[in-house]
């Protein structure tokens, strides 16, 4: 036999085309179920992806493109304006004061309320008896409307009548520019606190004991049990929190309306909310209608006194 003929051996070639085609049966089924999956998958989430389209999505882009066109009573068909709107708020001091309210208060309600979340979880996990009370205790705020949350902190800082006015009747947390946004965020934290505490208590069940065991076994203390084993376990917890926290703290409407309404002054005005925003927008329409041909103006006023023969 010449060294560079290949030797066969007997029933080999069949036992490795055999594998071969089992392997690739194997594969096409995988593939298959895979294809299955997802399109289960994407089935199932579809009723919630179109009303997310419907509802938020496409109002969010219809928004935008609104914005850049001048549509008010003075023109009879929308007028592209480009970035103009946007430049007139930008110009506003109204706006920035708007803008900065609402991130002071994203950026010290949401940080405090996560650690306080985290504390009574931690707290309520640890009590051997009275865990339920505690847990309903600490989530109580969240099932008060907001409308009444805002008048029992009304009535909190109303001064000489209120609690706080007992102690000094000289304190008027609301009335005062320095303090009023500060009154404000102590609300909010009141009223979010426990509603986060629910998704770390859901995350500190999750964590396995073994890993508490075996910190305890190697000698961690708390506070590196802590930091080392529950914090990083939560992150995920965590994220989730964060987003629906900094969503609450841009969407302060109805305590606002009945504590401040934007002031005293603007110092609690936000962007949501802004009045002041608002009436720029109105003498943004008056000052356009100077720009509007004398010919679309007589032309509505025609349309308008038909309609109003004709009615």
């Amino acid at each position: 036999m010449d060294i560079g003929q290949e030797m066969t051996v007997p029933g080999l070639t069949t036992d490795v085309q055999d594998r071969r085609e089992t392997y690739q049966g194997a594969l096409e089924k995988e593939i298959r179920n895979k294809w299955k999956r997802t399109v289960t998958g994407w089935l199932l989430i579809a009723p919630s992806l179109v009303f997310l389209v419907i509802f938020t999505i496409y109002p969010i882009i219809k928004s935008f493109i609104g914005s850049l066109y001048i549509d008010n009573l003075s023109t009879i068909t929308p007028v592209f304006a480009g970035f103009s709107n946007y430049k007139a708020v930008f110009q506003e001091k109204a706006f920035w004061e708007c803008f900065f309210n609402n991130l002071l208060i994203a950026v010290v309600t949401v940080p405090v309320s996560i650690v306080l979340a985290v504390a009574m979880a931690l707290f309520a996990n640890s009590l051997k008896r009275g865990k339920g009370i505690a847990r309903l205790g600490f989530t109580y705020p969240t099932f008060i409307p907001l409308v009444a949350a805002a008048n029992i902190w009304m009535f909190i800082y109303t001064p000489i009548y209120g609690l706080l006015g007992y102690l000094n009747p000289q304190w008027r947390f609301l009335a005062d520019s320095k303090t009023a946004i500060w009154a404000l965020m102590v609300m909010l934290v009141w009223k979010q606190a426990g509603y986060i505490m629910l998704f770390y208590v859901a995350g500190l069940h999750g964590i396995s004991r073994e890993l508490f065991e075996a910190a305890k076994i190697d000698g961690a203390g708390a506070a590196r049990t802590f930091f080392s084993i529950t914090w990083p376990m939560l992150k995920p917890t965590t994220i989730y929190v964060l987003i629906i926290a900094l969503t609450n703290a841009y969407k302060m409407v109805d305590h606002l309306y009945i504590m401040t309404k934007g002031g005293p002054g603007n110092a609690t005005n936000l962007s949501v909310f802004s009045d002041r925003i608002r009436k720029l927008t109105i003498t943004i329409d008056r000052e356009e209608r100077k720009d509007v041909p004398a010919c679309c103006l007589r032309e509505k006023k025609e349309k308008n006194k038909y309609w109003k023969n004709t009615n």
